[in-house]
C-alpha cells in the first residue's frame, strides 16, 4: 500500500541533503511523521496546506516502514498512518511537485 507525505519544497530539499528527515515542524511537535492514505490525501491538502504552492509529494510503500508504521485515529476517529522513526531517501518511492491550480492542489494521475 502507497502512503503520502505532502512536504514543502524547502523541508523536501533539506531531507535530499541528510538523507533522512523526523518530519515538518508538526511532526516534530507531535513526535511522528504524518502520512494520509490516497482517500485522506485531498483534505489533508485542503485542510493544512490551503493556499500553498511549491509542494512536494512523496509516494512511500507502508510495509517497507515495517513496526515503525502506526495507524492511528485522527479527524473524525479515522485511522492515519503515523511513523515513529526518521523517513529516509530510501523509503521514498517517488516524488512530485504538488502545483496548485484555480480550485486546489493538483495530484499526480493514479494517485486517486
Amino acid at each position: 500500500m502507497i502512503i503520502y507525505k505532502i512536504f514543502c519544497r524547502p523541508e523536501w530539499d533539506d531531507m535530499r541533503a541528510k538523507g533522512q528527515t523526523l518530519g515538518a515542524p508538526v511532526d516534530l511537535a507531535d513526535g511522528y511523521i504524518h502520512f494520509s492514505a490516497a482517500p485522506q490525501l485531498a483534505e489533508t491538502a485542503a485542510k493544512w496546506f490551503a493556499g500553498q504552492s511549491d509542494l512536494v509529494l512523496l509516494a512511500i510503500d507502508a510495509a517497507h516502514l515495517g513496526d515503525d508504521l502506526k495507524w492511528e485515529p485522527a479527524r473524525g476517529g479515522v485511522l492515519f498512518p503515523h511513523l515513529y522513526r526518521a523517513l529516509t531517501i530510501a523509503d521514498v518511492v517517488w516524488d512530485k511537485s504538488l502545483p496548485l491550480g484555480a480550485s486546489g492542489h493538483i495530484f499526480p494521475e493514479g494517485v486517486f
